[in-house]
């Protein structure tokens, strides 16, 4: 059994218990993920839907013959001067889906295409895919553990690229373009690059810009990019010369609320708990204003994916769920401090996939 047959496998088991009858997904992250097709999206409805023991493909017959060389799923085609309403009614019918009564819908599929198969289906029980595509996608498989630990690796080398070229007089733009350069050479695709010197690194997604890099500055650096499909993110300060007066005690204050998450993150623990963890250790320094975004996110096809770290998440953690660790303070006009891990969760605690320490990088020059 392929790899993609035994997510498929166990994706049905999840609808057996959930009492879910048919998923349906637009091209992306799900649909890649799930059956590693990945056709061209646009405004023509490409869609494809698994019921307990079918699947198939509504699917735009000029992407068809390209489709195919990816799977051999039933395609229900159709072209542009006939719509695809007929192409999906054959489908409901030969799935016999007008008998189901649990709907699980892409979150990410456009309202259109959405509407089309709710309107063809009306009166079903709708849900998105948290606890069937979702939940899988969450719980890493040991091949993926190896090309994020692989991910890591390289921004941690891009990072250190970056670094060795760093000067005062350089650009943020210049320094970002080193770190790209180097995940360019490794192989893998640049996805954000994110230099933000001095005050600008109080804005936490800063557009990297024009700005020069100045002696005093805390340079707050947010790297990441694509490599065999999956992502790497990850998050460090340089300072040049001293950095900014006070430097020093927010940096300890941030490390301090990183190892109270990693501490906190546990099997079986609710994801808002990791949040509390590092919030509070800001919060009791004086500084909670200041760190006004979630602790972390999940990371693997998708930069951003579930678990979400957050003051309200439910999500219960389990071992093989890879997110990030990354609070931050945010001072107006003086500088920001963000330091990022991500991490595997397993048995006895987190794994921290990057080999780098967290402390500032200093520059001299």
């Amino acid at each position: 059994m392929s790899n993609h047959a035994e997510r498929v496998s166990r994706l049905r088991s999840i609808m057996q218990a959930e009492g879910v009858d048919l998923v349906v997904l637009a091209p992306g992250a799900h649909m890649g993920w799930l059956l590693n097709v990945h056709p061209h999206a646009d405004e023509r409805a490409c869609i494809a839907l698994i019921s307990r023991d079918k699947e198939a493909f509504l699917m735009p017959a000029l992407e068809a013959d390209s489709a195919r060389q990816q799977t051999d799923a039933q395609f229900y085609t159709w072209s542009d001067d006939e719509g695809p309403e007929t192409a999906l009614q054959a489908l409901i019918a030969d799935f016999g889906a007008a008998s189901f009564s649990g709907l699980v819908l892409d979150e990410c599929m456009r309202a259109d295409h959405a509407a089309l198969v709710t309107d063809a289906l009306p009166g079903m029980n709708r849900q998105f895919t948290a606890s069937t595509v979702g939940a899988l996608r969450m719980r890493k498989e040991d091949g993926e553990y190896r090309l994020l630990k692989a991910n890591a690796q390289q921004a941690d080398r891009a990072l250190q690229a970056a670094w060795s070229a760093m000067q005062p007089g350089m650009t943020e733009l210049e320094v970002a373009q080193v770190a790209r350069d180097s995940f360019t050479g490794q192989g893998a695709k640049p996805l954000f690059s994110i230099v933000g010197a001095g005050r600008n690194g109080a804005f936490p997604h800063h557009h990297t810009g024009e700005t020069i890099v100045q002696p005093g500055d805390a340079v707050v650096m947010d790297v990441g990019a694509g490599f065999e499909g999956y992502s790497s993110d990850i998050t460090r300060m340089a300072l040049l010369g001293d950095g900014p007066e006070g430097y020093s005690d927010i940096h300890t204050i941030v490390d301090d609320a990183v190892e109270a998450a990693l501490a906190a993150a546990r099997p079986g623990v609710k994801a808002h708990v990791v949040d509390d963890a590092a919030r509070n250790v800001i919060t009791q320094a004086g500084y909670g204003a200041y760190f006004f975004h979630r602790t972390g996110h999940g990371l693997g096809t998708e930069v951003h994916e579930p678990p979400y770290i957050t003051a309200s998440s439910q999500t219960v953690l389990d071992e093989g769920m890879v997110f990030s660790i990354e609070p931050g303070i945010y001072l107006p006009d003086r500088f920001g401090l963000r330091l990022e891990e991500i991490v595997i969760l397993r048995a006895d605690g987190p794994e921290i996939l990057s080999d780098l320490p967290r402390s500032a990088v200093r520059i001299d020059g």
